[in-house]
């Protein structure tokens, strides 16, 4: 290596980069423990969440949100479906189009989902004083969009 590259963990910003990446990955790991008693996973509480807040996303609209492709997608509807917490309908103004909605069943274990996730919620950042935490989204936001727009350029 050039003696003028710097390394990662010499770069003053890097351990802010490795606390985020740690905390992204561990509140995975705990989120998807509290969920196992739902016998759901995270992705699923994602697809389950974004139907319960914007009812009647298509496949694709729900794969923007969630930052993920319409293959995982693929993988995980048909299993919800055949669980019976969604449902796949079609479009009234374009036939060819599904849009998906929560059942009865998929409405209630999401409601019991979100307060496992707001319980990790306020154990985790309770102790914060609001405007940290308000900041940190904040910072968290800009991260986001400018790693979207740098996925975007490589496209």
């Amino acid at each position: 290596m050039n003696k003028n590259q710097s390394l990662p963990w010499d770069h003053p910003r890097f351990r802010s980069w490795i606390a985020v990446a740690r905390a992204c990955q561990l509140m995975q790991q705990s989120l998807g423990r509290s969920l196992a008693e739902l016998d759901i996973k995270t992705p699923h509480l994602d697809i389950l969440i974004n139907l319960y807040r914007f009812e009647g996303l298509t496949q694709q609209d729900l794969a923007r949100k969630l930052l993920v492709g319409r293959s995982n997608m693929s993988m995980l509807l048909p299993q919800m479906e055949k669980r019976g917490l969604i449902e796949r309908r079609g479009d009234e103004r374009d036939k060819r189009v599904l849009r998906l909605y929560l059942t009865e069943d998929g409405r209630a274990l999401t409601e019991k989902a979100m307060v496992i996730q707001t319980d990790l919620i306020d154990r985790m950042l309770s102790d914060e004083p609001l405007e940290q935490c308000m900041a940190m989204a904040g910072s968290m936001e800009r991260i986001i969009a400018l790693l979207q727009q740098d996925l975007k350029d490589d496209d």
